[in-house]
């Protein structure tokens, strides 16, 4: 089962360190089988099986998979809530991948400001990774469908984002450990040899440790997804069964 896809919007934060989505469903315990995409008048849940393959919710009125369900006025009144508190949920989510954007920026820029880099290797350094960060938050803020986050996308911006970053700092690191060397320092070259071959390797942990303090931000979010789940409960689709667009665990 996929994580809740509402919960999937937080994908972007992949393209800036290796966080898995799973972490972050599991702070809420939700999951959906579902992708989810906001229409301009309605709310579309599809995946490639089991049926219904499609669910739409508009106003109050449910398709599924293109036919219309007679609802009583309480069902009615649930989806329309359910509608209308998910859309309220989206940019919420979307607030909190964007500032686990800035809170992954920040942190590289830490743990780069400790590695004693040159001036115009810092400087290209901050240029570089704001030009990254404001790209990734754009398309945050311009996504309307967890389709934009699916496959490999997060991996393409961690390749994309890597590819730009670390050789500055491996090049710095290791124009640091030439001068070590040719001051007779030996052992501090080697040292700093040895630290640019595995920057990517050590930055991961000190990053992940850094991002905790985004949790209390996704918990946040924890309360609106169990009312979502709650607003679902007892409405069938065309076929008799339970709509089940996601689900809560323990």
């Amino acid at each position: 089962m996929r994580p809740f896809r509402l919960l999937a919007m937080l994908l972007p934060l992949l393209a800036v360190l290796p966080l898995h989505a799973q972490q972050f469903a599991n702070t809420c315990h939700a999951s959906s089988s579902y992708d989810v995409t906001l229409k301009a008048d309605s709310l579309l849940f599809d995946r490639p099986a089991p049926a219904p393959l499609h669910v739409e919710l508009q106003q109050g009125a449910l398709r599924t998979d293109g036919v219309s369900v007679h609802l009583n006025p309480e069902d009615q009144d649930r989806l329309s809530l359910f509608e209308r508190e998910a859309r309220a949920l989206a940019p919420r989510v979307r607030t909190v991948a964007q500032n686990g954007v800035d809170m992954a920026a920040q942190a590289l820029r830490a743990e780069a400001g400790g590695m004693g880099m040159g001036a115009d290797t810092r400087a290209e350094f901050d240029h570089r990774l704001a030009a990254d960060a404001s790209e990734l938050k754009q398309r945050i803020a311009a996504s309307r469908s967890t389709h934009d986050w699916q496959g490999d996308v997060g991996d393409q911006y961690a390749n994309q984002i890597a590819a730009d970053l670390l050789p500055l700092l491996a090049a710095d690191l290791g124009q640091q450990a030439m001068t070590a060397a040719l001051s007779g320092d030996l052992q501090t070259a080697a040292n700093l040899r040895d630290r640019a071959t595995m920057l990517a390797t050590e930055l991961q942990p000190r990053l992940q440790r850094r991002m905790q303090a985004l949790r209390p931000q996704v918990e946040a979010l924890c309360p609106a997804i169990q009312r979502l789940a709650e607003l679902q409960q007892g409405v069938r689709g065309s076929n008799g069964r339970p709509l089940s667009l996601l689900q809560i665990g323990q």
